[in-house]
């Protein structure tokens, strides 16, 4: 069993050996408070509280992670804190749920500790499952201590013994790592039986998804880990009351716990001194679509989708003119150019329609079609809805068909008023939060680009030139027979004699672009939208 002399000794020697290894990489900078930061444009906006010891640290190695304080905010806790001080820091923090819903982590964690039960859980929630988003993968597989310090933390104040991190299969890079780690906090004594002489008892098991979206919701995550089909359960009782077999339980996801220890590290009032009043700290971000510098980002909350994607993402990739963002996943809103400015955090996203979600930010440029972006993202909500209640089951279907409709030019005036009937259905008669929001593409590319779905409807063209099915490739009479284009065309519907004007057959097109990438000006073959 280690003792908190030991976790001293262990980072007092590993400690000079970090450092020596980063300062030879040449990639960080150890500040005069011992923090140690990466180098890079990339991140001088940055504010890196979940990433922080991404990069930095061997994963595979505990020692590491103890010498950058990791296991100590555990120790303090469990020696100089009460359960119930430790509810106290973590409501005065302000820490919001990262997972979406931005519900008070401490408000949760104490309603949790205020039902008497003799079995109690604590749930990671490491499922997921949005397109293009990896903040979760990245914490896992970086930084996973810092996740199963937070969990023990949690145990330890609603009277928990047992935890389970519920984690994508996909990721089997994150799996392993999560295991080893597990491993070796057991080796030391930081979970297990009497974790720290402390008397407390902690141990995590590990419960691996089968790539089913709808796992992403607590209860429909519950009823995986019990053996059951994952689906939504009735909300009779908020799990925190009656979760896994019916037992008090908390669910968080892994960016919410990376935070938990950095919290009882520096303090209450530093976590608040970052970010907004009402929602203090950072949020990670997956930032991904045309962007020069894709990839994750963690940012105060309050900082601005302008200084997101411009000065840490570079801006638009090619020089193309910024045209829209989507923030929150498949069920988050798209954010027009002239909302750029908005702040990011959960009161300013939710007036504009969007949500913070668990921190997918899809940058979208002048050629991106957004009728056929809510098409895509209400594609895959459709792919994932479980079936159990009708209004996700049918209600999304027949959103998709509509959508379909419209891309591919046979749309119909009342189309867009069915749209808006049926988001307004799903939305209020959906079982859970992946129903209720699944509209939210839908009903934001509606409010702000309107225009392009009358452009669909009303003159059958694609303003961005995406819909294939709008689209129409023909030669101008600028052509020089030069015949570069026929040679590309995969179906050989162009014809013309060498040194004429060249032809498309239109009914034999498939509208591959293939003609106009191999034009050697560009200029003859072009598009018609």
């Amino acid at each position: 069993m280690i003792t908190i002399e030991e976790l001293k000794r262990i980072k007092e020697e590993q400690r000079p050996i970090l450092e020596k290894r980063l300062i030879e990489q040449g990639n960080v900078n150890i500040n005069e408070d011992g923090s140690i930061v990466l180098n890079g444009d990339y991140y001088k906006k940055q504010v890196r509280i979940a990433l922080k010891n991404c990069g930095i640290i061997d994963p595979n190695n505990i020692k590491e992670y103890i010498a950058v304080d990791g296991y100590f905010a555990l120790a303090n806790c469990l020696i100089n804190k009460k359960a119930k001080d430790i509810i106290e820091d973590m409501k005065a923090s302000g820490l919001r749920g990262r997972g979406g819903a931005g519900f008070p982590t401490g408000r949760k964690w104490e309603t949790a500790f205020l039902y008497d039960a003799d079995q109690k859980y604590m749930i990671c929630n490491a499922d997921e499952g949005d397109p293009g988003a990896f903040m979760d993968r990245s914490i896992l597989e970086n930084d996973p201590h810092s996740v199963l310090e937070g969990m023990a933390i949690g145990g330890y104040s609603i009277g928990a013994d047992k935890g389970f991190i519920y984690v994508r299969a996909e990721y089997p890079l994150a799996v392993r790592r999560l295991r080893a780690a597990i491993d070796q906090a057991k080796e030391l004594g930081l979970l297990g039986n009497n974790i720290l002489g402390t008397g407390f008892n902690f141990d995590i098991e590990l419960r691996l998804g089968s790539g089913a979206f709808v796992c992403g919701e607590g209860t429909a995550l519950i009823e995986s880990i019990e053996g059951k089909r994952g689906m939504p359960r009735t909300k009779i009782y908020r799990t925190a009351h009656k979760g896994l077999w019916e037992k008090p339980t908390i669910i968080n996801n892994v960016e919410t716990f990376a935070n938990v220890p950095v919290i009882f590290q520096k303090g209450v009032d530093w976590f608040r001194s970052i970010g907004t009043e009402k929602s203090p700290g950072t949020k990670v971000f997956a930032l991904v679509g045309k962007v020069e510098n894709a990839g994750l980002v963690e940012v105060p909350m309050g900082t601005t989708l302008r200084e997101i994607v411009f000065d840490i993402g570079g801006g638009t990739q090619n020089g193309k003119e910024f045209k829209s963002v989507q923030t929150g996943g498949p069920s988050g809103g798209c954010i027009p150019a002239n909302l750029i400015d908005t702040s990011v955090d959960f009161e300013s996203l939710d007036k504009i329609g969007s949500i913070m979600g668990s921190g997918g930010m899809v940058v979208m440029d002048e050629n991106t079609c957004m009728v056929d972006i809510a098409r895509y993202f209400l594609d895959f909500t459709v792919d994932e809805s479980c079936g159990k209640c009708v209004p996700c089951r049918e209600g999304t279907k027949r959103m998709l068909e509509t959508l379909d409709k419209i891309v591919s030019g046979k749309g119909e005036e009342e189309d867009i008023e069915k749209l808006e009937s049926l988001s307004e259905t799903i939305t209020l008669g959906s079982l859970c939060g992946l129903g209720q929001t699944a509209a939210n593409p839908v009903i934001t590319t509606l409010k702000y680009f309107r225009d392009e779905y009358e452009a669909h409807i009303q003159d059958k063209k694609c303003p961005a030139g995406a819909c294939v099915d709008l689209v129409e490739y023909f030669i101008t009479d600028k052509c020089i027979g030069c015949g570069a284009c026929a040679r590309a065309c995969p179906v050989d519907c162009i014809s013309g004699a060498k040194k004429e004007l060249h032809v498309i057959d239109q009914d034999r097109c498939i509208k591959c672009g293939a003609c106009m990438e191999a034009c050697p000006p560009k200029i003859s073959a072009v598009i018609k939208r």
